[in-house]
């Protein structure tokens, strides 16, 4: 009986493998180690990526996913970034793998429960999405949100969810819309009808329900106008970017640092002085996995009075805060394996700087880096800042 359920497991997973662009290039593995080397759990995974595919070569998918291996990923990319083969571990290999325990009915119970909730309430957060819009009440001045009446914008803003419900992040989505507003940008929010964009439940293994994420939310955005879309997440910017086109989405898609770079001459004329030594984090889904170095690092360097450094590991080298792939939702399955974070290696990173600010791009690494500062007891002497919260603190 073993055998046949081995048989059908493998079966299974092929089928879902073959769905997934150039998967097939897992059989050009080298073995060279350079995705176990670069892994962030590399030291702790029983399968780094490599010993994966050889799990999968030798038909053992069975001891791979009772190892709980697939769950010590943060979809990070390095793996894929720097294989040889151009094997897609991060798109393919790992995430069928995690479908594979969903569809088992194992995965660990935070992720599961962050899983249900975004297919129930559109958010992970359990709130109902009537509080979707809550943040715009904190504000002294109103949001247009899209609706019968105003159909038409130029800049859809998605805040997505954390920048929604998440108390420290809601910080971030209100600096960016005060940015907004004083450069007189014409934009709006989706408001309730905004559901979570869903890349870390693709990355999750949960590929049907970031279908239906991406089928509810495209409806949505049909029935308006809108030239271009700006969010703060970078999950939400590379799914809108490079998974929604599948589907038939069609817009410009920015992700904040970008557009902030795009409006740096403007933004100079406005800048007071800030007294700050800042370092910068380069978030995988900003930096490694879409190239995006230079316009935040300008956007800084801007900025009257900031001294700026860099830490040991940057641009494409940079460290994962931990957050990505559902690693945000891991905490508690992560700890059983590791006695650090990666967050908490990079914080003392960015400590060592002498910075007296880490200016993050990415909305999960806030909450990644303000945890990881209070392991470390490193918590007042380094200030985590979204890229947005220092602009704006340097236009008041």
């Amino acid at each position: 009986m073993r055998m046949d359920a081995d048989s059908s497991m493998q079966d299974t997973y092929f089928e879902r493998l073959s769905e997934i662009p150039n998967s097939d290039k897992y059989r050009q593995c080298l073995q060279c180690g350079t995705c176990g080397g670069s892994c962030p759990y590399g030291i702790a995974t029983p399968f780094t990526p490599r010993r994966m595919i050889l799990a999968i070569r030798a038909n053992i998918i069975d001891e791979l996913l009772e190892s709980g291996a697939q769950w010590l990923c943060t979809s990070c990319y390095t793996c894929s970034y720097r294989c040889p083969s151009k094997i897609p571990l991060t798109d393919g290999i790992i995430p069928a793998l995690r479908e594979l325990s969903l569809l088992e009915g194992n995965p660990p119970e935070e992720l599961a429960a962050a899983l249900v909730n975004i297919a129930r309430y559109g958010n992970p957060f359990k709130e109902s999405p009537r509080k979707r819009i809550n943040w715009t009440k904190e504000l002294d001045f109103e949001i247009k949100i899209l609706s019968a009446k105003e159909k038409s914008t130029d800049v859809l803003f998605i805040p997505e969810c954390f920048g929604a419900y998440h108390r420290r992040c809601k910080e971030v989505t209100k600096a960016m819309v005060e940015i907004f507003k004083i450069l007189g940008v014409d934009f709006a929010i989706l408001g309730n009808d905004e559901r979570c964009i869903g890349d870390l439940t693709r990355l999750s293994g949960e590929f049907g329900l970031f279908e239906d994420l991406v089928e509810k939310n495209m409806k949505v955005m049909s029935k308006y106008e809108f030239n271009r879309v700006v969010t703060i997440d970078a999950h939400a910017y590379h799914a809108l970017k490079h998974e929604y086109p599948k589907f038939g989405f069609d817009k410009p898609v920015y992700h904040h640092t970008q557009f902030l770079a795009e409006n740096l001459e403007t933004l100079k004329s406005m800048f007071n002085e800030l007294d700050y030594t800042v370092t910068y984090h380069d978030a995988c889904y900003v930096g490694r996995r879409n190239g995006i170095y230079d316009e935040p690092r300008n956007v800084i360097r801007a900025i009257l009075g900031v001294k700026f450094v860099e830490m040991k590991r940057i641009r494409e080298n940079a460290l994962c805060c931990g957050g990505g792939g559902g690693g945000v939702w891991l905490d508690s399955f992560i700890k059983e394996h590791l006695q650090e974070r990666p967050a908490e290696d990079r914080v003392r990173e960015a400590a060592a700087t002498g910075a007296d600010v880490l200016v993050t791009s990415c909305i999960l690494d806030i909450p990644m880096f303000e945890d990881a500062l209070k392991v470390t007891g490193l918590e007042g002497q380094l200030v985590v800042k979204d890229i947005s919260e220092l602009v704006l603190e340097a236009l008041k």
